[in-house]
């Protein structure tokens, strides 16, 4: 049975009001979308709408980055009947491994790799995370994938930010996420008026 109630009008992001806010301060994102996680409906509709995209693009592989990009990365390969490569945050892999460094959305310089025995040049890679803040881990993602020869047929999240970063990535590659525009500008200055602080969730409308 799942724990959050699903709306019987299902209008595309409808999941976003499941998604709670930061109670915790400065040093955590500020919004948490796993809570849309809970609820299969959502789930799923998630997984679906950033899909959509790319329903004429042909995939060979998903990738999902450490680590919540996991969980939409193996639900998004489930889907389309693919396999699923994790990329991970250095030091977890215990084969030969690619590595690239980059810096995340809190400023600190990190390194994250991938195996050597799965990219190929020509794989087709849909490159999967659970959100695109200043891009730099997603730019580190695009680069182990494309340092191997295999090809970034798109980059899909929740949430891409129209941060320098998120631009750039919306600009060189095909892109997919779950923000209406109406909305946008509230998700780039952190403040999604939908929201209220005690978690519980309201009606999306836009």
């Amino acid at each position: 049975m799942d724990v959050l109630a699903v709306p019987t009008d299902r209008q595309k992001g409808w999941y976003l009001s499941l998604m709670a806010p930061n109670t915790k301060g400065p040093t955590f994102a500020w919004l948490d979308p796993s809570r849309l996680y809970c609820n299969s409906q959502a789930l799923a509709d998630c997984v679906k709408d950033l899909l959509s995209p790319f329903q004429n693009d042909s995939v060979d592989l998903v990738a999902g980055i450490d680590a919540m990009g996991f969980i939409l990365g193996a639900s998004v390969a489930t889907t389309l009947g693919k396999g699923f490569l994790a990329i991970r945050k250095a030091g977890h892999l215990c084969i030969a491994t690619q590595s690239q460094q980059y810096t995340d959305y809190s400023c600190r310089e990190k390194n994250m790799e991938v195996r050597l025995d799965v990219l190929k040049p020509g794989l087709r890679v849909l490159l999967v995370d659970q959100w695109i803040e200043t891009g730099g881990t997603m730019k580190a993602a695009i680069q182990l994938v494309e340092q191997l020869g295999a090809i970034v047929v798109g980059v899909a999240a929740v949430a891409i930010e129209n941060t320098e970063g998120g631009k750039w990535i919306k600009k060189h590659y095909k892109h997919a996420h779950c923000i209406p525009e109406k909305l946008q500008e509230q998700f780039d200055r952190h403040h999604l008026e939908l929201l209220r602080v005690e978690n519980t969730p309201v009606t999306l409308t836009y």
